[in-house]
């Protein structure tokens, strides 16, 4: 898939693995962090205009709102500079989401399409079916300037998942026991390609889990074969028409790999890393200080039902802080009107407006010395999410309701009866 995506942009017949190409980009981002060094750059280049200003969003999703004069100041740059190019998706306020959520959600990114931001989650958007990835602050301004950029094709693994599907088990806990066994450079420069049975079963929040965290296993880029689930949620949203590719049943990888979920159950990767990915189950007892539900992997309508469905009638333990964030202003809407906000600030938790926040140690939730966080986020390295000698657990949203409520990780079902 990755390589006739990349090949068609290329204007190539083919493209080969090891491959240099030049290609066209069909949409390109940027936030508040990494988009003012790109602008800095694009005026450095003495261009007079964008190459296409519908094909670029500038989301101000990971200080804002702004949280001091520096995130204010980043935020002003992409506003002016959205209006001096007359940029069409510009996103702030009560307009902005987090970005890998907002811009699925808004139809700018579709199958079959070649996405670049500067950001490393970029690779969320392969659970369209699009070739999508992170670059740096320069290569967003060159391609802001011509539409274009280089690559080099990667090659592909495929992961292929079967079987039944655990109770309280989704596309996070599939892609922390994936990252746990092949480690977080178990893909380096790869795509990572996932199908399979178990794979069809998942909804769009699951597999825009599983893309977004391919960059956790060094990944060039994640992608899903487009399916009826991916038509249901592309068809009412589609900005733009596309066209879906799929691999072919010779198709060459360097690696096949394959999956029984029956073997999955929900996963906790412990400090320092994604790769430390063991069975919820296994941790131990572990006392926590603060759990996040949300981020651009799980800030989605359904993991916010999800948590909601545990934290129902319950409280949170007295010494745990509990942050929702849901992803986008649509969702936070969504969650209002089928009351979860209700069931979250009855179990004692403090709901934010969208935004990446406590995710980069940004604010909305930056942990203190010794403290420790489960979090929904994508990654728990070292100082994460606040001091150097914190601690971040990462989690599922079932699993991060659950240890909410009980001061401590702990399996879903010591909270509720059986899914």
């Amino acid at each position: 898939m990755t390589e006739k995506i990349l090949a068609a942009h290329a204007g190539k017949k083919y493209v080969a693995p090891g491959d240099l190409i030049d290609a066209k980009i069909d949409f390109a981002l940027g936030n508040d962090i990494t988009a003012p060094l790109a602008i800095q750059a694009f005026n450095e280049i003495g261009v007079k205009k964008v190459f296409h200003r519908d094909r670029i969003a500038l989301v101000a999703d990971h200080f804002t709102p702004a949280k001091d004069i520096l995130s204010a100041d980043n935020c002003k740059i992409l506003r002016d500079f959205a209006k001096a190019h007359r940029i069409t998706y510009f996103f702030e306020a009560g307009e902005a989401g987090i970005e890998h959520a907002l811009l699925p959600e808004q139809g700018l990114v579709l199958p079959g399409n070649v996405v670049i931001g500067a950001d490393s989650h970029t690779c969320t958007y392969g659970a369209l079916g699009a070739f999508a990835t992170g670059v740096g602050s320069t290569d967003l301004a060159g391609v802001m300037a011509t539409g274009r950029l280089w690559f080099k094709v990667p090659e592909t693994i495929q992961l292929i998942y079967h079987g039944r599907i655990n109770p309280w088990v989704s596309g996070k806990d599939f892609i922390l026991y994936t990252i746990g066994d092949i480690g977080v450079d178990g893909a380096l420069y790869q795509a990572m390609e996932f199908c399979g049975e178990a794979i069809r079963k998942l909804p769009m929040s699951s597999r825009f889990t599983m893309a977004n965290m391919a960059i956790e296993a060094g990944g060039k880029n994640g992608i899903f074969e487009p399916d009826e689930v991916t038509q249901e949620f592309i068809k009412p949203r589609a900005k733009r028409s596309f066209r879906v590719y799929r691999s072919d049943p010779e198709a060459h990888y360097s690696a096949i790999r394959e999956y029984d979920v029956s073997n999955i159950f929900p996963q906790v990767s412990l400090p320092h890393l994604p790769s430390n990915a063991k069975d919820v189950r296994e941790v131990g007892r572990i006392e926590i200080d603060q759990v996040v539900i949300g981020s651009c992997t799980n800030g989605h309508l359904d993991d916010l039902r999800v948590a909601a469905r545990i934290l129902r009638g319950k409280k949170i333990a007295p010494s745990v802080r509990l942050i929702i964030i849901p992803a986008t202003p649509t969702i936070y809407r969504q969650a209002l009107k089928e009351k979860l906000f209700e069931v979250f600030l009855s179990a004692g938790a403090v709901i934010s407006p969208p935004t990446c926040g406590p995710c980069l140690g940004g604010h909305m939730g930056v942990i203190a010395e010794g403290e420790r966080a489960v979090s929904t986020t994508n990654r728990n390295f070292r100082g994460r999410m606040g001091h150097a000698k914190s601690e971040v657990y990462l989690a599922g949203p079932a699993v991060a309701a659950a240890s909410a409520v009980k001061g401590r990780i702990c399996h879903p079902e010591e909270v509720v009866k059986r899914k």
